[in-house]
């Protein structure tokens, strides 16, 4: 059964309508392998075995009596541990959470469920979904499949190493500072960050948190462009409280070969540089898109200044990131502040001051943003996918020390640890759709994923995208040592 592992999503849900295989096979499958390979890797952190395969048994007797269940029947999966799942702990890997139980499903389990799928288990994050790695006191840490002294990624680590290492059919994250795109970047697999608000976020939020997260999204992972789209398809549409008077209606792509496309490319930026082997990957995969046809530029920008816009990135996420912070964290912050020379625009600097800034502060900021999507919309009738890094380094080695203390080698250069969220946040900030792809391995031996950004609300064009250049370069490859 091991030569499932690492299959599609559909292709197994295809293989269960075809007969080939049960839904209950496949899901002892993945249970048999979580059991045999996550003690080490530590991904699954949340384990719902029996309910999962007495869910896989009533796939198969419905298919018995010719029933479909939908596009993902008797599909097997796992979750991010921030989504509800009713019966099952969410905690956000936050200690005074350990004993939240929810009592309903978020809505994209819901959504997910109604297609055909159930659900294994849950799958690890970082204390409050904030950090480049994966751990916390309740579950622990959680390795990189391709190198377990390394981080899968965060916030959505454990989602990504689940699907890298062949435990999982399909699984969703989140994502406000590449959470969904980090993690997918790290480990080899493909990620999207959907348009916002195009996927209701309900259910994933700690007890007592009703509203909407701002510039944050909810949005699927998995081993190939294909399942995205398919999941797309399932969670994208409009919340429960809008429905009565809301559809939602994305387009599906518009040019659907390589050669009718105008594709932008950025290597680098000054505000974070990269490593070298991944620009030289940027600029792989611009001469894959020329040779294909394309019209490609190095130099086509949408016309904003790119430090603005990740300081008004960083207002909006400090906005979310420090409510309810307490006042004596507040006060520190506030002499912190008070510190700082006017002209510091470091990430530091920027995080610091907009953890206390004040209401007008923040609407000027929430104003900038329409500014911001304004120049991106202007800039996308004339290019259709923009091709970035994630972030500057392959996977780094776990590091567990104060935040403050972190810093990432970048050319043999030290930069600080959070200003690598400058690649993600400068896409979060315009709301615009991003699909993580892998382009194979770096040099090291550890996966190198991009970047394929477009206008908002043409999330099928990005992901579709990365469907064409998997057919150029190749998908997926998964991990040595989990066959």
């Amino acid at each position: 059964m091991s030569e499932y592992a690492f299959q599609s999503a559909l292709d197994l849900v295809a293989l269960i309508k075809s007969k080939k295989v049960s839904s209950r096979e496949l899901t002892q499958m993945y249970v048999d392998r979580i059991e045999k390979f996550d003690s080490d890797i530590n991904a699954v952190v949340v384990r719902d075995f029996d309910r999962a395969l007495d869910a896989a048994d009533a796939a198969d007797a419905a298919l018995a009596s010719g029933n479909d269940l939908g596009p993902l029947h008797g599909l097997p999966m796992t979750i991010k541990e921030a989504y509800n799942i009713a019966g099952l702990p969410t905690t956000w890997g936050i200690p005074i959470f350990k004993d939240n139980v929810a009592d309903s499903d978020a809505e994209s389990v819901r959504r997910l469920k109604e297609a055909g799928a159930h659900f294994m288990g849950k799958t690890n994050v970082p204390i409050q979904l904030a950090d480049f790695q994966s751990y916390n006191e309740i579950y622990g840490v959680t390795g990189n499949p391709w190198d377990l002294e390394r981080t899968p990624g965060g916030s959505s680590g454990g989602s990504a190493a689940a699907l890298a290492a062949g435990l999982t059919g399909l699984e969703a994250g989140s994502d406000i500072g590449g959470s969904i795109r980090n993690p997918a970047h790290f480990c080899g697999i493909y990620g999207h960050k959907p348009t916002w608000g195009v996927v209701p976020p309900q259910g994933h939020s700690l007890p007592g948190d009703l509203k909407p997260p701002d510039i944050a999204v909810v949005g699927p992972m998995a081993r190939s462009a294909e399942d995205l789209a398919a999941s797309m398809d399932i969670v994208a549409g409009a919340d429960p409280d809008h429905a009565a008077g809301w559809q939602l209606h994305l387009p599906k792509p518009d040019k659907t070969e390589l050669k009718d496309l105008r594709v932008a490319i950025w290597q680098s930026d000054e505000m974070a540089p990269v490593e070298t082997e991944v620009a030289d990957r940027v600029a792989m995969v611009a001469d894959v898109l020329a040779k294909a046809g394309a019209v490609v530029s190095d130099s086509a920008r949408p016309a904003l200044d790119m430090n603005d816009s990740f300081g008004v990135y960083v207002s909006l996420l400090q906005g979310v990131m420090a409510e309810g912070m307490p006042e004596e964290m507040k006060e520190i912050q506030r002499e912190a502040a008070a510190q700082l020379d006017p002209s510091d625009d470091s990430m530091e600097a920027l995080s610091t001051r907009a953890a206390i800034q004040e209401h007008g502060v923040w609407l000027a900021s929430h104003n900038q943003r329409y500014h911001l999507r304004h120049a991106w919309r202007a800039f996308f009738q004339d290019w259709d996918i923009m091709i970035c890094p994630q972030m500057a380094t392959t996977a780094f080695p776990h590091d567990h020390q104060d935040v403050t203390e972190r810093t990432l080698l970048v050319n043999n250069e030290v930069q600080p640890y959070f200003q690598q969220i400058f690649w993600a946040g400068t896409i979060t900030v315009a709301h615009l759709p991003s699909t993580v792809f892998p382009t194979g391995p770096s040099k090291e031996g550890l996966p190198i994923g991009l970047q394929a950004v477009g206008a908002e609300f043409n999330d099928y064009k990005t992901i579709d995208f990365t469907r064409l250049m998997a057919q150029e370069i190749g998908g997926f490859q998964p991990p040595p040592d989990y066959s």
